[in-house]
């Protein structure tokens, strides 16, 4: 059974059609975009005077009267699974998780099960209030399934449309923790020389970039001249192992969010992740600048080394300032640990 029927007026100078005037004059707290608007006519749920309305190019007039009948949210084609998630922040609209490396975030062929949202689903329970008409958690944003660190989903629409909004609006704070082969230097006239690549004050890395899928391997970005999406990433150098110098754990922020942004970005300048099984080849560290077993510690780490270590938004309906960090996980910390040859209690 559907809720009671949402009553507004069309306000003066309506657009000419009725999804667009929809859009504009539905109250701004229901969230509802033109797409699920557009849906909704579609189904019959919209009454402009009384009568039902199923062409969302109907024109409407300065005072006419609309009836939306919200159906409740439906329950998700995904099944909720009993799986231990490490909540840094919750509330009545959204949630922030760190993610462990292994997990993926959203159910697809070759992963239909032990995903985030599957967790999500059971975590979350009867407090989704539902995301485009369906009750399940709203992906505003991924990282890959061998990255950790932080997500945040939202637990309703208003709260995925403002989030998504500020994602597409590049406002979000995303700062990652990334151990590279070698250290990036502005002096070093290969780097001088890539277009896109600058220095910024403080030796901070700037890599600007168009991204696609890589023509022969749909499984891939790369960087590309013409077309694809603009991508970019700023790395700084926190610390820098062996002598001389052979790799760095980097922190890199993303001003755009691209697939595999920082992986590709760092790749192309000569600085891929270690670890990294996509784009880091077959690249090892000479063993003889590092302290005895720091290469072989790089050789065998099991994914890339890269952690979404901080995420910082407005919250979407509060309006409140959110900033939150997670600790380098402790395969990450324990390979830190090798490179600088001995062990100490630091979490980065």
């Amino acid at each position: 059974m559907g809720q009671d029927p949402l009553c507004f007026a069309i306000g003066a100078n309506p657009a000419p059609r009725l999804d667009k005037a929809l859009a504009r004059d539905v109250p701004e707290a229901l969230a509802l975009s033109r797409t699920r608007l557009a849906r909704l006519i579609e189904e019959g749920a919209v009454r402009i005077n009384g009568l039902a309305v199923l062409d969302a190019r109907a024109r409407v007039a300065e005072g006419d009267l609309v009836e939306i009948t919200l159906p409740e949210a439906r329950e998700s084609h995904m099944a909720p699974e009993a799986i231990a998630l490490d909540v840094v922040y919750e509330d009545d609209d959204l949630i922030v998780i760190d993610k462990p490396a292994g997990m993926v975030v959203h159910p697809a062929p070759g992963s239909p099960e032990g995903t985030l949202v599957n967790a999500l689903l059971h975590h979350c329970g009867d407090s989704l209030s539902g995301v485009g008409g369906a009750r399940r958690p709203g992906i505003v944003h991924r990282i890959d399934k061998d990255t950790s660190g932080l997500l945040v989903v939202a637990k309703s629409d208003a709260a995925h449309q403002g989030l998504a909004a500020q994602f597409s609006a590049h406002t979000v704070e995303r700062a990652y923790g990334a151990v590279v082969h070698g250290v990036p230097d502005a002096g070093d006239p290969r780097l001088r020389g890539l277009a896109g690549v600058t220095f910024e004050s403080g030796g901070v890395l700037r890599i600007t970039t168009q991204l696609a899928r890589h023509r022969t391997d749909r499984q891939r970005q790369a960087v590309v001249v013409h077309g694809g999406r603009r991508a970019v990433t700023r790395a700084r150098v926190i610390e820098s192992f062996g002598t001389p110098a052979a790799a760095a754990l980097l922190e890199c922020r993303l001003e755009t969010g691209r697939t595999h942004q920082i992986r590709v970005h760092m790749a192309h300048v000569g600085h891929g992740l270690v670890g990294d099984p996509v784009y880091g080849g077959r690249r090892r560290l000479p063993a003889r600048a590092l302290p005895e077993g720091g290469a072989e510690a790089a050789e065998a780490f099991p994914r890339q080394a890269l952690h979404a270590g901080s995420l910082g938004f407005v919250h979407p309906l509060s309006g409140a300032t959110l900033r939150f960090d997670a600790p380098l996980p402790e395969d990450m910390r324990t390979l830190l640990a090798a490179l600088r040859g001995y062990d100490d209690t630091r979490t980065e």
